[in-house]
């Protein structure tokens, strides 16, 4: 089978071959390159490895551009990148690996590219191109991974066990290739990875987060999620979520799922946003509910204030997961600890005064929790999901009309402190911050606008009660 190149990865590879060919080592392209060309996905980044020095042929391939291109030497790895404009080629030599039982760093020796393709996670992975002149686009395909791509299948090139034993990072890589490819994993590696679950402890939380974050964003990341439960390594991984799972019945009255509901909200927010975060406040905006159970006889299972306490389990879930502790995570924070009240407002009693401070505390983030609430309608009843959608169309129209009129979602308070404090001539204190309140929370009930005038004449009466009067100069 050849492979046929894009014009400009033609040009690159031809300068790849007569590097090679000069210093005497056979070079191919491998991995993930080689398998989206066939599946006629995508591709940015490429791995080239020769039968020799990686580092010496990156530096040799470098030096034929001009401006060169920077060149990053990983000596301890024996691995080089290259970045030009459109990709980054990283070069290693090929190699042999050896593994102990509790590290994922192997030992490396030389090896030929048998030994390299031996070394892959997957079929689909252990293809390689051979960039030589004599023989340049020729697959090499010593497992059957096309076979595999066209049947679309996951399985390992050795034994399942042996892969995941000396990577159980592979697991979590199984998993998320699944997920993006729309695979199937074959009986065989699913069961060794059932079996070998436990080995993931061994692996940097660092480099499982990089692999959710991947199934996070694929088109349906249920399947990821469904997959990591089902192969066991959820227990390992994220036990919190793992809580959600289960219905439970007394008195006749049971509740759903709320882990299949959960992933099912996450679907819906996927077909309707990129956003990665969003989609994360989609997977925890319920993560509060196992914690918050309860059952009231004569009324059935209550969540009560599950937002409030999933909201306040967010920092340190990002913690553990060792996802970011910045803006996304307090947006995600926001989104689960307001989920609910876009739902409450579906009424056509609505004040103006509960949809300003919906705008308030949501701020920039009201799309997003539109989108959210929207996709947590999960039930079977389309009558049920008709009218809640149109109940959400009439808090978003009310939402653009009082945003038109007082301009809440940006709000900067019309009166600040340092205004407080000068006119009054006091300290940063207490009194400041009371009046500040006082000022906000009657632009929110609508007691006064949202301009200067009005909010400074209310200041000047909400001073007074406090005994304090501006100064006269």
């Amino acid at each position: 089978m050849q492979i046929k190149f894009t014009a400009s990865e033609q040009a690159l590879f031809e300068v790849v071959a007569q590097e090679a060919t000069k210093m005497g080592v056979p070079a191919f392209a491998v991995g993930g390159f080689v398998r989206d060309k066939i599946l006629d996905r995508p591709t940015k980044d490429i791995d080239i490895v020769c039968l020799g020095d990686g580092l010496e042929l990156a530096t040799a391939f470098a030096n034929q551009f001009k401006p060169r291109p920077p060149v990053s030497l990983f000596k301890t790895f024996g691995t080089a990148q290259v970045k030009l404009d459109s990709v980054e080629i990283e070069f290693v030599g090929a190699r042999k690996e050896s593994y102990s039982k509790d590290s994922r760093k192997p030992e490396v020796s030389p090896g030929s590219i048998e030994d390299d393709q031996n070394r892959r996670d997957f079929t689909i992975n252990a293809l390689a191109v051979e960039l030589s002149e004599n023989n340049f686009g020729i697959l090499i395909d010593p497992f059957g991974g096309v076979k595999d791509l066209e049947n679309k299948i996951l399985r390992t090139p050795l034994a399942p066990e042996q892969t995941f034993d000396d990577d159980p990072l592979r697991m979590m890589r199984a998993i998320r290739f699944a997920t993006q490819l729309d695979f199937t994993i074959t009986p065989a590696t699913f069961t060794a990875i059932q079996k070998m679950a436990d080995r993931i402890k061994i692996v940097s939380q660092e480099r499982i987060t990089e692999e959710l974050q991947k199934i996070m964003m694929t088109d349906r990341p249920s399947k990821g999620w469904y997959l990591l439960k089902e192969a066991g390594l959820l227990k390992f991984i994220f036990p919190v979520l793992l809580q959600l799972e289960g219905a439970e019945t007394l008195d006749g009255i049971g509740h759903k799922d709320n882990f299949s509901h959960t992933l099912q909200v996450l679907d819906n927010v996927a077909a309707t946003s990129n956003d990665l975060w969003l989609r994360w406040a989609a997977l925890l905006h319920d993560i509060a509910k196992p914690k918050t159970k309860k059952f009231e006889t004569g009324f059935g299972w209550t969540f009560h204030g599950h937002e409030v306490v999933g909201a306040r389990m967010v920092p340190k879930i990002f913690t553990q997961l060792k996802l970011p502790l910045n803006d996304k995570m307090k947006m995600v924070q926001k989104l689960v600890a307001l989920h609910l009240r876009p739902i409450s407002l579906t009424k056509e009693s609505v004040t103006d005064s509960a949809i300003r401070r919906l705008l308030f505390d949501a701020g920039e983030d009201i799309e997003f929790l539109m989108l959210l609430c929207a996709a947590d309608i999960t039930s079977k009843n389309k009558v049920k999901v008709k009218r809640y959608l149109q109940g959400f169309d009439y808090v978003k129209l009310r939402l653009q009309e009082v945003e038109e009129k007082d301009n809440i979602r940006n709000w900067q308070p019309p009166i600040t402190g340092e205004i407080i404090m000068q006119l009054f001539a006091i300290a940063p204190s207490k009194q400041v911050g009371i009046i500040k309140d006082a000022i906000r929370e009657a632009i929110l009930d609508g007691i006064i606008s949202n301009e200067y005038d009005a909010a400074y004449a209310f200041m000047l009466k909400e001073a007074e009660k406090l005994g304090l009067y501006p100064v006269i100069k």
